[in-house]
């Protein structure tokens, strides 16, 4: 077993996957300099990924040291049931590619502000650009930051400061050549994330083999659930000192569906991956990122839940430790600690190119939505196409500055995953209320948007301080309800909604999916049926 700190084997497995990772990313920008690169091309890489490039993509943007180091906390502290954010995110992506997806590609939409710009008016649509801005630098990209930097100094003895220097540097690089270097690149970083992640996986169940003395990995899970049978169960009961972040049946039948299709379906950070294909192709794209979302549990939670077992057993007893304090944030590196030399170099690579991808996709995220939507339309509306990719660029060293800035406060948080869940859904009922009404229930008004998406902050902060017993996910639902009851009575107010001009188009035949979609969709809805029949 190797000690904290990198080996020499280790550095030079990491080497290889930096400088390959780089030298791609370089690549595949030289060859796409050779042509004029419009604003389109840039942010959203139109027409030139494929399915299996636009999944990767989706993937490598979403799983970052949230994952690797929130949830493997979580599943310390809490188990599976943390699986629920994967699992249903699973399901979810169906939904959005089958009814979301389409109204976008229909009007070709190619930020979310421009659809509210375009379904309401740009008062909406600045209001939300501003919030998703907001949202997207000083809690996304920060709490990115705080907890690569986290990891790096806790598996590589990197100093925490120089870790998110280190990691906003890279990130830029990666981020400066477009959608379409990041969405190829990403290909690179899900392959090494997914073996590297399995590597960890694979050290985590043979360290439980070992300690008690019962060899193979069946036998591992096996003595995970004989020794931690409270940490394998998906729905917990109201008793459960976890209750309020995960409160029971909400997670497959009320607000979890609110927070993953507002996500996946009305979030720039991701569906911008998809915005620039034909309809087929990125179907198939979100598809395949469904089904590497039933995959991520395996690379993350398992390993938080493997930690907890041995730390109840005696081991990693000050590992484990934050002062007097057990921190369940630490139970990934210190199983990454313990990985042989050369293994651990590669779930090291793993880790960082889940931190790089998920930085460089949320930084591009940030100049999409600022160059088109608040600089082309306020400060310079007749800006050149080259105008607009130099100040995408600019957008993007500025918000990794903010970011690198304030990500050493965070270092105050416990579970750092639950933070980004709750402190993101104070705008997500909101969102998803005006997308929602707004693309299928044509007399939606702009008044009506515009009151949604004053109040959801409000609302949201009002019941986090006046009903803190409430989980958050309720809260959310309710707030979400209270908003749709909004647009409702502000809608139907106005005579003039009955034949809103706004209104979107909707065609039955944009809701077809083809033959294999609906394959990959039942399949992967068998899946988790059964992943949830067996772990209730």
């Amino acid at each position: 077993m190797s000690t904290t700190g990198l080996q020499s084997l280790d550095y030079i497995v990491f080497f290889i996957y930096l400088i390959g990772v780089s030298a791609y990313g370089y690549w595949i920008y030289k060859k796409k300099r050779s042509k004029e690169v419009s604003s389109t091309d840039y942010f959203l890489a139109e027409g030139s990924l494929t399915f299996w490039a636009i999944g990767a993509s989706i993937i490598a943007s979403n799983i970052s040291a949230e994952h690797f180091i929130g949830m493997s906390g979580s599943g310390f502290a809490i188990g599976l049931a943390i699986s629920s954010y994967e699992w249903m995110a699973a399901a979810s992506l169906i939904v959005v590619a089958l009814f979301i997806l389409p109204v976008y590609l229909k009007n070709k939409i190619y930020t979310m502000p421009q659809f509210l710009r375009e379904r309401y008016n740009p008062t909406v649509a600045t209001i939300m650009a501003v919030f998703w801005l907001l949202l997207y630098v000083f809690v996304n990209l920060t709490s990115i930051l705080y907890l690569g930097a986290l990891a790096l100094e806790v598996t590589a003895g990197i100093d925490f400061q120089y870790a998110i220097v280190g990691l906003g540097l890279f990130a830029v690089v990666i981020t400066i050549g477009g959608m379409k270097v990041i969405g190829y690149t990403d290909v690179v970083q899900v392959v090494v994330l997914v073996l590297g992640g399995l590597a960890t996986t694979y050290l985590a169940l043979d360290l439980v083999s070992q300690h008690f003395n019962r060899p193979g990995l069946f036998n591992a899970l096996g003595l995970l659930r004989e020794q931690a049978d409270s940490h394998f169960h998906m729905i917990l009961p109201k008793e459960h000192p976890f209750y309020k972040d995960l409160p029971g049946l909400t997670v497959i039948l009320g607000a979890m569906w609110i927070n993953n299709l507002a996500y996946f379906g009305c979030n720039q950070y991701i569906i911008q991956r998809s915005l620039g294909a034909s309809l087929p192709t990125a179907r198939k794209g979100i598809l395949f990122a469904a089904l590497l979302k039933l995959l991520i549990p395996i690379i993350v939670v398992i390993p938080g839940i493997a930690a907890f077992v041995l730390y109840q057993n005696g081991m990693f007893q000050q590992e484990m430790l934050a002062g007097n304090v057990v921190k369940p944030d630490h139970a990934y590196p210190v199983l990454l600690n313990l990985l042989p030399a050369g293994l651990k170099g590669m779930a090291f690579a793993a880790l960082t190119a889940a931190i790089v991808a998920s930085l460089a996709g949320k930084a591009n995220s940030i100049s999409t939505i600022f160059t088109l939507d608040i600089y082309k339309q306020y400060i310079a509306p007749h800006a050149t196409e080259r105008q607009l990719v130099r100040v995408g660029r600019y957008t993007i060293y500025v918000a990794m500055g903010i970011g690198v800035l304030i990500a050493p406060q965070l270092r105050v948080l416990d579970q750092a995953y639950q933070f980004i869940q709750e402190y993101s859904s104070f705008i997500t009922p909101g969102v998803f209320a005006i997308f929602i009404l707004g693309m299928f229930w044509k007399r939606t008004t702009s008044a009506a948007a515009l009151a949604a998406a004053l109040l959801t902050i409000p609302l949201s902060t009002a019941g986090k301080f006046m009903y803190p017993e409430v989980p958050f996910l309720d809260r959310m639902g309710y707030i979400f309800l209270i908003l749709c009851a909004v647009i409702a009575a502000i809608s139907l107010a106005d005579p003039k909604s009955k034949d809103n001009p706004k209104g979107l188009k909707i065609e039955a035949s944009m809701f077809q999916p083809g033959r294999s979609f609906v394959i990959g969709s039942v399949l992967i809805c068998g899946v988790l049926a059964a992943l949830y029949t067996i772990f209730w």
